[in-house]
């Protein structure tokens, strides 16, 4: 008996988005800006590309990235600057896309873990500013002090053009 060949079968590969979006903490931002009147009230539209965009503005976040390779030594890393691009639609509309980070080992992307205190004050303090509500330019604490050295070839925010450096 003559063993066959096997046939060759290609893996399907594994589409992973670049890119994450938060609408859970919608409710969250929202009792960020209780304190002053927003009107009309702002509203978190899901869709990236839905509707036209009328400002957006590039800032950073704080949070940790796990590396789900099991064949990977890095488990994982925290960051204090990952991107997010924060959106302004028209009628109170936004949106904000966070930007992942690719392992430093084996090149894939990490699984985010948001710090929610950093993303809920970056847009809250946005939508403020988009509002006319005047105030400081607060100081980011993670931004600031410390950290790794951002790699900007592992980070696509920087792919995408979204970091400020």
């Amino acid at each position: 008996m003559v063993p066959t060949a096997k046939r060759y079968k290609p893996k399907a590969q594994r589409y992973e988005e670049t890119t994450a979006m938060f609408p859970s903490l919608h409710e969250d931002v929202m009792n960020a800006l209780a304190e002053c009147s927003i009107v009309p009230e702002p509203w978190f539209n899901n869709n990236e590309t839905d509707g036209t965009v009328m400002e957006d503005y590039s800032t950073f976040v704080m949070g940790r990235f796990d590396c789900r390779n099991q064949k990977c030594p890095q488990r994982g890393w925290s960051s204090k600057k990952i991107a997010i691009c924060i959106r302004r639609f028209p009628n109170s509309g936004y949106n904000a896309t966070v930007y992942k980070q690719r392992c430093k080992s084996c090149d894939r992307l990490g699984t985010l873990r948001l710090d929610d205190n950093s993303y809920v004050e970056r847009v809250a303090y946005r939508l403020k500013k988009w509002a006319g509500v005047p105030m400081e330019m607060p100081l980011y604490r993670g931004i600031i002090s410390g950290g790794p050295p951002h790699m900007f070839e592992l980070c696509e925010g920087c792919k995408a053009g979204r970091c400020q450096g």
